[in-house]
């Protein structure tokens, strides 16, 4: 469970970053015939997602590896924003800063692996998946209790939810 005297640098989230392998995915990759890299997504982290939208708080990935299922994903679920191929995490999070107006503090990453560490010591709630490299997650303000691609983006997303006061009223519309 995400400390709970992290809820003020959450509640202040608009815009909620995430990287794909070991974070919306195990990490794992499987090699068809031709070469592509297939990723397997759970619906948890999705439906987090989803909701993180329905509470008007935006939604973008940013990974380094480009993957035609990463860009379906990202489409079904309504991601708002979507940079491939961008090892360099900082200058992709500030192009899109420069673009929408979002403050650091305002924005909240999930990352496991070196490539995230600069994102997350620069936002305003910056996590780690609980599988994420130890140098990693020594740095994150946090680190989910589920393992990226098995739950931990929901987690997530839901501590966001949480903190902002919208989570609960979201689990009552299902009673």
């Amino acid at each position: 469970m995400i400390d709970s005297s992290l809820k003020p640098s959450a509640a202040k989230v608009r815009l909620a970053v995430f990287d794909v392998d070991g974070v919306l995915t195990d990490g794992k990759l499987f090699f068809g015939e031709q070469g592509e890299a297939l990723k397997c997504f759970h619906t948890l982290d999705g439906h987090g997602l989803k909701m993180l939208q329905q509470a008007g708080i935006k939604t973008a990935i940013i990974t380094g590896r480009r993957s035609t299922f990463v860009e379906k994903r990202a489409s079904d679920l309504g991601v708002d924003f979507l940079y491939q191929g961008r090892e360099d995490k900082i200058n992709a999070l500030n192009e899109l800063l420069e673009a929408q107006h979002f403050s650091m503090d305002e924005i909240a990453y999930l990352g496991d692996d070196l490539p995230d560490l600069p994102v997350i010591r620069r936002v305003g709630f910056g996590c780690a998946v609980i599988n994420a490299h130890p140098f990693v997650r020594q740095h994150a303000q946090a680190v989910t209790d589920h393992h990226g691609g098995l739950g931990a983006a929901r987690e997530f997303c839901d501590f966001i939810l949480d903190a902002q006061g919208k989570l609960e009223p979201m689990l009552a519309e299902y009673l």
